[in-house]
């Protein structure tokens, strides 16, 4: 299974914020730091405030932040709501619909994937603090 563009930017947004939770950061100090598209980044920022996940402040002295503690946040709850509804294959509009088992088993198979995320927190998947480093090392290029 591969994560779209967004989920991968949505948990990029939340690495780098856990790295950085004394402060508020920019979308554009992210945008650099990781070398991507600033406007791709504001949408994943709405979604993921609009959602909870961090908080925004306006103005000039404004910023993100997450909005829990990084041992709060559920990667795998994380990835499913950036991720959506998911149709592995698209069953929907197969002709062999309602003759064919193979949805029962890639049903079950997605649920496998999104147990083994859910068992992770921000926190856990930061690691030992190298990741955090990492993204320090890439804030001070930004």
């Amino acid at each position: 299974m591969r994560l779209t563009r967004f989920s991968d930017y949505a948990v990029r947004v939340m690495l780098y914020l856990a790295a950085h939770d004394d402060r508020l950061c920019s979308i554009s100090e992210i945008a650099k730091a990781y070398d991507i598209s600033q406007n791709h980044l504001m949408k994943v920022v709405s979604d993921l405030a609009g959602h909870g996940y961090i908080l925004s402040q306006r103005g000039r002295s404004g910023g993100i932040r997450l909005a829990s503690p990084p041992e709060q946040i559920n990667i795998g709850r994380l990835i499913r709501h950036t991720e959506g509804e998911i149709d592995l294959v698209g069953c929907a509009d197969c002709r062999l619909r309602g003759a064919c088992t193979l949805p029962g088993p890639l049903d079950l198979a997605l649920n496998a994937f999104f147990a083994v995320l859910e068992r992770y927190t921000l926190a856990e998947v930061m690691g030992d603090k190298g990741a955090a480093r990492l993204l320090e090392q890439l804030s001070a290029r930004a």
